[in-house]
């Protein structure tokens, strides 16, 4: 054996005697990869979770969880020896990062990987709902067609669209919305220099002069119920509202008021607030099109994001800069 295999060898026996705690499942192909690497501790099998953690948390150095799992203070501080939480997915609202900081625990997530799939979903819900595309596929399967034609619906094409948080995600939809001939604005906290689409610095007022609203900001306190019943009235009973970044980005009751009362025309939402109990009126809306937080949901961007996090692990460990810090 030469000394560059020896030594990596020897790192991968290291890597052995150190102990992760996941927080939920991960596709098989990343769980395979990290038990293969580490001591891989499930919580989410534990009957009895405090004292799961209890027996382990001398030793565990890493925790590996979810967007939508996070990592609480109360979790972290069960963990004298926790180095990093890597997080699978670009929200991090549900870590407390705060605390992380305060600790000198190391936080990363896996941004880039999922920017174009989630794109595409928020294309795919705008079709969804103004073209009416699950309805039409009932009125087909239900055999109403061989009665009389569907009604018409409203088309993208050449709407006007505003973009609220113009992030990676935000301009890798709007790239897509010009390809549609539609006409893009957005709302974030500063304007960017160095794209040609206008600002607009009131929500309000982007609402107002869009035909559809589609949200990409980052999840947590700052943004929380930015999309309200002011911002909806706003849009009106033409506008269509989707939702690809976080439940709490929209203030759920008054979206479903103005579902319900038809102040704006309809909706296309990814997430919600309390996934993934969420609020039953949903389920009985007409103008809705519901998914199930599933925007990076694709085989090839779970499998760059899992490489993301085992990277980020094996850097962490080694002793190399990490690929994607948060904190």
């Amino acid at each position: 054996m030469n000394g560059a295999a020896a030594r990596l060898t020897n790192f991968y026996e290291m890597l052995l005697m150190i102990d992760i705690l996941m927080i939920g499942p991960y596709p098989e192909w990343d769980l395979a990869d990290l038990e293969a690497r580490y001591r891989v501790h499930k919580l989410w099998e534990a009957v009895d979770r405090d004292g799961y953690i209890a027996e382990r948390s001398e030793n565990v150095r890493a925790i590996a969880t979810r967007g939508e799992l996070g990592a609480s203070a109360r979790l972290m501080s069960k963990l004298p020896r926790l180095e990093i939480v890597a997080c699978y997915g670009v929200g991090t609202d549900a870590i407390d990062l705060e605390y992380a900081r305060k600790r000198g625990i190391r936080v990363t997530n896996t941004p880039d990987v999922l920017t174009e799939d989630v794109a595409d979903l928020g294309i795919g819900l705008a079709l969804a709902v103004c073209r009416e595309i699950p309805r039409a596929d009932a009125y087909v399967r239900e055999g109403n067609w061989r009665t009389s034609n569907m009604h018409l619906v409203t088309r993208f094409h050449g709407k006007k669209v505003g973009i609220v948080g113009m992030g990676r995600v935000g301009t890798a939809l709007a790239r897509r919305a010009v390809a549609f001939g539609c006409g893009i604005s957005y709302f974030d906290i500063a304007p960017r220099t160095d794209l040609p689409y206008p600002f607009v610095a009131d929500l309000v007022e982007l609402a107002r002069s869009s035909d559809f609203l589609i949200v990409t900001l980052s999840g947590g306190k700052k943004t929380k119920n930015s999309i309200n019943s002011e911002v909806l009235h706003a849009l009106g009973p033409d506008g269509f509202l989707i939702n690809i970044s976080r439940g709490s980005t929209v203030d759920e009751a008054a979206l479903l008021e103005a579902l319900e009362n038809n102040t704006i025309k309809g909706a296309g939402l990814d997430v919600f607030c309390n996934e993934p109990d969420i609020d039953q009126r949903f389920l009985s809306l007409t103008n809705v099109v519901l998914q199930p937080h599933h925007a990076s949901g694709t085989v090839e961007t779970r499998k760059a994001m899992g490489q993301l996090v085992r990277e980020n692990l094996a850097a962490h460990f080694s002793g190399r800069p990490l690929l994607t810090p948060v904190v």
